[in-house]
């Protein structure tokens, strides 16, 4: 009796497991935030290399603007769910280093999930930071109607210099795309480009826009 009980109860853990298996959902491996933003009708899932060098520089404007930028996107990837797809700290900087400009560009390439999960962390932060990014273009305008330099406003002045500063840090010197940036008023024309394209993901649809602006002219 006691044997037969126990090999029932086998069984019906064997069938309990079994039911748990063919019930329980596939886990997914892509974030469900990463469906606001549409998949680009590309010939590859590999993102272009203008896609690679825009999200990276646009991170590195965001750094400028914030000395806890790095930190800020780990956390902010985590508020959105994006561990899946941005794990940590050393995984951020592999796929930022598919920018080819940088001094150690890898060749790995920056996926579809990839380059949305970065756009949405840009978007979250630029909208974070969107008084400041105004009054420094703001700021900007001033200087240049009154034909002015950075200098007479102090913390555009900053951001410049860090950007400066980061730019020829983290990008090849070699590369024809940093040498095109070989000097200071260059990268200042850089930096407040990038600081126009934050000002533009700072509203309700800053995610699509900027999504949509990082393929034009790629998709087919």
């Amino acid at each position: 009796m006691i044997i037969r009980l126990t090999k029932g109860i086998l069984m019906l853990l064997t069938y309990s497991r079994e039911d748990m298996q063919v019930d329980s959902p596939p886990a997914s491996s892509s974030p469900p935030i990463l469906e606001t933003l549409p998949s680009p009708n590309l010939p590859s899932q590999d993102c272009p290399r203008r896609v690679r060098m825009d999200l990276d520089l646009l991170i590195l404007a965001i750094e400028s603007l914030d000395v806890a930028g790095s930190e800020a996107l780990l956390k902010v990837s985590e508020q959105l769910g994006l561990q899946p797809v941005i794990p940590g700290r050393v995984k951020l900087w592999l796929i930022r280093s598919t920018n080819p400009l940088r001094r150690q560009s890898q060749r790995d390439p920056l996926t579809i999930d990839q380059a949305k999960a970065l756009t949405l962390v840009i978007c979250f932060l630029a909208k974070r930071l969107t008084v400041l990014i105004r009054q420094l273009l703001l700021g900007y305008q001033q200087l240049q109607d009154q034909n002015l330099s950075a200098e007479h406003h102090f913390r555009l002045a900053e951001y410049l210099q860090r950007f400066r500063s980061l730019f020829r840090a983290r990008m090849n010197p070699k590369r024809a795309g940093v040498i095109a940036y070989s000097t200071d008023d260059k990268l200042d024309e850089l930096a407040i480009a990038m600081l126009t394209r934050l000002l533009f993901c700072t509203g309700t649809q800053g995610p699509q826009r900027l999504w949509s602006s990082l393929f034009d002219g790629e998709v087919v």
